[in-house]
């Protein structure tokens, strides 16, 4: 009412209101989780130089205002480039993220040498600021992993044990409650959006396999699917009517000569590949736009070998058109060096790529199947391996 004069219980419920919405602030969506790898360099050379542990980074950034991102939470956990930049994701409702320790580093007499790893981060995104919930031990080598589409359940590549953790998701009680063999190494895997079925990425045996998800149990169908070569990274689109692979080709590195992108078709029975794409060298990164009108591979162009031939300072992203079940390269976007992971915001207007060499991130705007640089770049406190988005 005008001119009220305020009682001390408005004035106490006025301060909570402004002290809830403060707090809230904090994890304004969406959210981008970033980790960066302090322990992995190379010389001029392209010889791989390694520090020790202790001083690696899992950020969380707000995205509220796109193209000003804001680190709200900075975690001082091991994480590492080695492997896919798929090795850490946001659940469905904000409310956790994990975060997958691949590869250590430890002293062998007078070197250092990298050794896997076995451990599985649960961070709290409900806190504030968010905070580690809980270590898990997985299988060794833990890399691509991603959430199911309830929330309730997450898969997790296990590269040297050659297996697939599955875990039980209740806020942050997560708990390791089956492991699937898979016969081969796997790099990454993901839902497909009715939460019915995952796609697994068998990196060395260059296949991409299916499983069956009924509840909480998960089941290896025995259908391997032919990619291109050494696929890295598997994204499914938001319809559930495809997929596309990541034929990295070069066992995890450039080698100097193009490679594919696989579409694999999902309402056929069975599932298989029905289309290749070409792309630029070294595809590791990729996502679909979750307008499902564009798809994007993070192209690694040599950025980290300078004395190698096909060298290029820069890496790129190659922008894939979607039409139905039909993709077509229309264009590349220049980027940072050595780019790795890559994430649409929920409503698909833009796109980040972490550039690890440069040690910040590419901000994109995206319209359709055009993306354009907005010459904006947001600086890390480190060198990020891997990203992920949330689904809001």
């Amino acid at each position: 009412m005008i001119g009220a004069k305020h009682s001390p219980l408005s004035s106490l419920v006025a301060a909570f209101f402004l002290a809830v919405v403060g707090a809230s602030s904090l994890h304004a969506e969406p959210l981008l989780i970033v980790g960066n790898d302090e322990k992995v360099l190379w010389d001029d050379k392209g010889t791989t130089i390694l520090s020790p542990p202790g001083k690696d980074s899992v950020v969380i950034i707000d995205l509220a205002n796109p193209e000003a991102p804001k680190i709200v939470a900075s975690l001082p956990l091991k994480n590492s480039v080695v492997g896919p930049p798929v090795n850490l994701a946001i659940d469905p409702t904000n409310s956790i993220a994990l975060v997958a320790d691949s590869v250590d580093v430890i002293k062998e007499g007078d070197k250092l040498v990298q050794v896997p790893d076995n451990k599985l981060y649960v961070i709290d995104l409900k806190a504030s600021p968010p905070k580690l919930a809980a270590t898990l031990t997985v299988g060794k080598q833990p890399s691509g992993l991603s959430f199911s589409p309830a929330g309730n359940l997450a898969l997790v590549t296990n590269r040297l044990d050659k297996s697939i953790s599955v875990l039980s998701v209740k806020g942050t009680e997560v708990k390791v409650i089956d492991t699937v063999d898979m016969g081969d190494i796997v790099s990454h895997v993901t839902f497909t959006p009715d939460g019915k079925r995952a796609l697994a990425t068998k990196f060395n045996a260059h296949k991409v396999s299916l499983l069956d998800v009924a509840g909480d149990k998960v089941t290896y169908s025995k259908l391997d699917l032919p990619t291109g070569q050494w696929p890295y990274n598997v994204a499914v689109a938001p319809s559930g009517k495809f997929a596309l692979t990541a034929d990295n080709g070069g066992a995890g590195s450039s080698d100097g000569s193009v490679d594919t992108v696989s579409v694999v078709d999902l309402e056929l029975s069975p599932a298989r590949i029905i289309d290749r794409v070409v792309v630029g060298d070294g595809p590791e990164g990729l996502a679909i736009s979750p307008k499902g009108d564009v798809a994007v591979a993070v192209i690694l162009a040599g950025s980290n070998n300078p004395s190698a031939y096909f060298y290029k300072k820069n890496g790129s992203v190659s922008v894939l058109k979607v039409d139905g079940k039909k993709v077509t390269k229309v264009g590349d976007v220049e980027v940072g060096g050595l780019p790795e992971g890559v994430a649409f915001t929920p409503d698909g207007k833009y796109l980040y790529v972490g550039n690890y060499l440069d040690q910040d991130l590419s901000i994109l705007k995206v319209g359709g199947a055009r993306i354009t640089d907005t010459g904006k770049r947001f600086k890390l406190p480190g060198h990020p391996a891997s990203l992920r988005m949330s689904d809001r």
